[in-house]
């Protein structure tokens, strides 16, 4: 029986956790994980890591230093990157930095956690030199050469897959329970309190609308957790200040996503991935537009889908429908439909070179394969050096206390490891005080608060 494959997966949130550990497993069904969990302000808690529901064989918190010396000791099969570009860059410098010249090391994966509407050459850049970086859709894996071929980097790299938890049971309509509507916020989008009390508003009177249905407001997180995205005005607050307050029929609720979602007639949205989840299941799914349609608030993506909607629509009952050409350039195949999530048809996919079935990782999964069975593999080779980014690069590489050549500088070990420790202390305190202040009203100290958590 062939040995399971080792594969360790570094995220520095709960959303990028998420990402990494499902990509692994459709990357290497038969492996045994490892989770290291990046320290930062976004380091998710106990909490957070159960309601994503992917487990790991190991978890542990590293810092990046910590991170690649574990690299070099284990000898993983496969790593797996599921962090910010400029964290994603350091682990690439100090990999390079570990093996300078061909030889037998672990295959390293990145990509993106869910919609990409914004930095997108940044991020891409700072992705560079890693043996595959996934692209959740066709229009996506366009993009992503598209930006690599302009500087004249190879872009062999880029990988067309989907999102690698879309899943679950298509969707039934309600029936005899009650029709529930869902409305997935965002920690950051939008990011004001006019805008965001303003959406949270809509919810309710949606609710008084219909009391006939349950409407649901889905959080990230609660007081003192941070997610991806720091979140300055959070809903749990803005609750507390609806006119009149919410009505028994709406409520806030958390959870993992993909359970919510198995309720659920109408899903909601600014932006969120969540609606790429729902779309997936055949849920009418709903991208708000009362904000307007626009590249800070990520809905421009969504243009041509068929789910941009208002409020003021949702209340006099439109069920909006995702277009199916839309669907298929954007990664999602509602559950039921034949063919990959790719170009639509037998001669588009013959075009593309997809894989004539329903697999979106098939491709991804035969590029792992051949690079495991490689002798040796080249030295890392991000685009981004000392010779094409002298001014950009040793700031994002001190930032993860690594030298202009990769390797971590002098003394980071000891300081890293004492200030972890001091780190863990003050977050916990600080977690405690946050929720105390969201509990007590304390506006203008919280936000301090969770500055502070950044430490």
């Amino acid at each position: 029986m062939p040995e399971r494959k080792r594969v360790a997966v570094l995220a520095d949130s709960d959303t990028r956790w998420k990402w990494g550990a499902s990509t692994a497993r459709r990357l290497v069904p038969d492996h045994r994980l490892t989770g290291y969990l990046l320290r930062g302000r976004a380091t998710p808690t106990a909490r957070q890591l159960g309601e994503v529901g992917v487990r790991a064989d190991r978890l542990a918190e590293v810092t990046c230093a910590e991170f690649l010396a574990e690299i070099e000791r284990e000898r993983y099969d496969v790593v797996v990157l599921a962090l910010v570009g400029g964290a994603v860059q350091a682990v690439l410098h100090g990999a390079r930095a570990l093996w300078p010249a061909p030889a037998r090391r672990p295959v390293l994966v990145t990509g993106y956690v869910g919609v990409v509407y914004e930095k997108l050459a940044d991020g891409l850049l700072l992705r560079h030199g890693a043996d595959l970086v996934l692209a959740n859709s066709r229009h996506d894996a366009e993009r992503f050469r598209a930006v690599y071929e302009g500087v004249g980097a190879d872009s062999g790299a880029v990988t067309e897959t989907a999102l690698p938890f879309l899943g679950g049971a298509p969707y039934e309509p309600a029936g005899s329970r009650a029709h529930t509507v869902v409305f997935a916020v965002q920690p950051s989008v939008p990011d004001n309190r006019a805008d965001r009390a303003y959406l949270l508003e809509r919810a309710a009177r949606h609710a008084r609308l219909h009391p006939g249905r349950e409407v649901l407001v889905k959080l990230r997180s609660r007081p003192g957790e941070h997610t991806t995205h720091l979140e300055e005005q959070p809903y749990q607050r803005l609750a507390e200040r609806v006119p009149g307050g919410l009505p028994a029929n709406c409520r806030l609720v958390y959870g993992n996503m993909s359970e919510v979602l198995d309720g659920t007639d109408l899903l909601v949205t600014v932006s969120s991935t969540a609606a790429l989840e729902s779309l997936h299941r055949s849920i009418p799914t709903a991208v708000l537009t009362d904000l307007g349609i626009r590249e800070a608030l990520g809905n421009h993506h969504f243009l041509g889908s068929g789910c941009l909607a208002s409020w003021d629509q949702l209340d006099s009952g439109l069920l909006p429908e995702g277009d199916p050409v839309w669907l298929a350039a954007h990664g999602v195949r509602p559950a039921g439909t034949p063919g990959p999530a790719g170009p639509a048809g037998p001669a588009a996919e013959a075009a593309s070179g997809t894989a004539a079935d329903a697999d979106a990782y098939a491709v991804a999964r035969a590029k792992v394969a051949g690079l495991l069975a490689a002798a040796r593999l080249p030295s890392p080779a991000p685009h981004y050096t000392l010779t094409t980014a002298a001014g950009y690069l040793p700031g994002i590489l001190a930032r993860h206390r690594l030298a202009p050549d990769g390797t971590p500088l002098p003394g980071a070990a000891r300081q890293e490891a004492g200030e972890s420790r001091l780190r863990r202390r003050l977050r916990a305190h600080l977690r405690e005080a946050a929720r105390g202040a969201y509990r007590h009203g304390v506006q203008r100290v919280a936000p301090v608060i969770r500055r502070l958590g950044e430490l």
